[in-house]
């Protein structure tokens, strides 16, 4: 009996585990969609929208959904670009949402 609930443990361990891998990944993701649409806003494209990207996901990690929209927000206005709060928040759902399908793909 013992060793049914130690594997059953072991399985939700993993289960959690396999779950925060998925978040991360779907996160960082969803985050660099968001900054390459940033950058367009902006005006920004190729190698400089990569690097905008890049340096905007690494600047996010670790950061809660209500601190990227903010640094979001913060971009938007330093660039004088008028977008609602409802629009935005609509935006990084869509994007986690594209992010989360492509992470289970496995793409």
């Amino acid at each position: 009996m013992s060793d049914f609930f130690h594997d059953r443990e072991n399985t939700f361990e993993q289960q959690f585990a396999n779950d925060e891998t998925l978040r991360f990944r779907s996160v960082a993701r969803r985050n660099k969609a968001l900054a390459l649409w940033l950058a367009e806003q902006k005006g920004v494209t190729g190698d400089a929208a990569k690097k905008f990207a890049e340096d905007f996901v690494g600047a996010q990690i670790g950061k809660s959904d209500d601190e990227v929209a903010a640094a979001l927000r913060d971009e938007l206005a330093r660039a004088d670009i008028d977008f609602s709060d409802h629009r935005l928040k609509k935006k990084v759902a869509e994007e986690m949402a594209v992010a989360v399908a492509s992470v289970r793909s496995g793409k």
